[in-house]
Parts: structure tokens; C-alpha cells; sequence
């Protein structure tokens, strides 16, 4: 029941009171990142949510479209605006999710939306994991983030998934906040640590 129904009414409920409550610093941001970033204070980008299905991902934006001589993008590390480390570090990054939640992209709770790049390198079982709606945290975020191997980080998404209940959501949310207000496991630029998974798995 938890699964198929209260889940969801929950998500929208602290979704839509969650916004409510912390509107002054979201317009705060807004406002502050459109004039750094040119009037965007937004990034968005499709991934792939439940049963693959695309949806637009809200972030708000950290990183500045500067390009190099060539026109291409400059690597993320040196398009990191100062700002951009600080919302990250705080993962302020991820509020604008509360409107994927309200629309019914995402739940609080799940496995983290991947690029759709990835979706021919998961295994059958790794699959399970849009399964259910993706979330702004889950099981692999609580278990280290970023610092996983992909392969544990996946293993924990589908273990999540099997093993769904409201005691296992509650148990993630505490924990997420505790490491919100630590900042542990935090990396600003995830790709100084691991590499991505399509470019790992492609080589076997």
C-alpha cells in the first residue's frame, strides 16, 4: 500500500510544503543565479525516470557556459562558478527537484536519475532500478554517494527498489539530512573521482 499509494501522496504533500516554506530562499537563488548566468538561473537536462520514461531534470545551475577558442565547452572543473561550489557543498543544487516531485517526475526517495546515455550498460537487474520513480536521494546516497564504484552504487539502487517501505525511506531521509548539515561524502565535481559508467563498461 505504502509502495503504491502513500508514497506518492506523501511526496506531494512535503514537496508542495517544502516549497512553500523555503520560497524566500529559492527566489533568493533565482534571482542571484539568472544575473550571474545570464538570465538562466537553470539547469536542465532529460533523464530517464520510471520504466525509462524521459523527463526534464531541474537543478539550479553551478557551472558558467564559458567555451574555448574552438567554441566547445571548457571542462567542468574550470566552469565551476564560486557560487556554483557553495550551493553544491550544500546541495542546494538539487531544490528545484521539489517541482519534478509536485509534477510527478520524482519522489524524494529513490535511485538518482542517470543519464539516458547509460541505459544500454545496465545489466537485467540493474534495470530494476526505474522501477519506481527516481529520487533527489536513495539508498547509494546515504551509502557514500559519489565515493561508490558503479557497481555498488547500483547494487544499492536495486537493493533499495526490492526492499521499499516507509521504515527504509525514513531511515534515508534522517541520514541524508545528517549529511547535508555534515556535508560528508560531498564531492563538488563528481567526475574528478569516478569516471562515467558508459565509458567504464564500454571497455569490457
Amino acid at each position: 500500500m505504502y509502495r503504491l499509494f502513500f508514497k506518492r501522496l506523501l511526496d506531494l504533500f512535503l514537496a508542495t510544503l517544502g516549497l512553500l516554506l523555503i520560497l524566500p530562499i529559492f527566489l533568493t537563488l533565482i534571482i542571484s543565479l539568472a544575473i550571474l548566468n545570464k538570465g538562466n538561473p537553470f539547469f536542465v537536462q532529460k533523464r530517464p525516470g520510471k520504466n525509462e520514461k524521459t523527463f526534464s531534470i531541474m537543478k539550479f545551475k553551478t557551472m558558467n557556459d564559458d567555451r574555448d577558442k574552438n567554441g566547445n565547452l571548457l571542462p567542468d572543473e574550470k566552469r565551476l562558478t564560486t557560487i556554483g561550489k557553495v550551493i553544491r557543498k550544500t546541495s542546494l543544487d538539487e531544490l528545484p527537484q521539489l517541482i519534478n516531485i509536485i509534477k510527478g517526475d520524482m519522489s524524494f526517495i529513490g535511485p538518482r536519475p542517470l543519464l539516458i546515455r547509460y541505459l544500454p550498460y545496465y545489466s537485467e537487474t540493474e534495470k530494476k532500478r526505474h522501477d519506481i520513480r527516481p529520487g533527489i536521494t536513495g539508498l547509494a546516497q546515504i551509502s557514500g554517494r559519489n565515493l561508490l564504484n558503479w557497481n555498488d552504487r547500483l547494487k544499492k539502487d536495486v537493493e533499495y527498489v526490492e526492499n521499499l517501505s516507509m521504515g527504509l525511506d525514513v531511515k534515508i531521509f534522517i541520514q541524508t539530512i545528517q549529511k547535508v548539515i555534515t556535508s560528508k561524502d560531498v564531492v563538488v565535481n563528481p567526475n574528478s573521482v569516478i569516471q562515467d559508467l558508459d565509458a567504464i563498461r564500454s571497455k569490457h
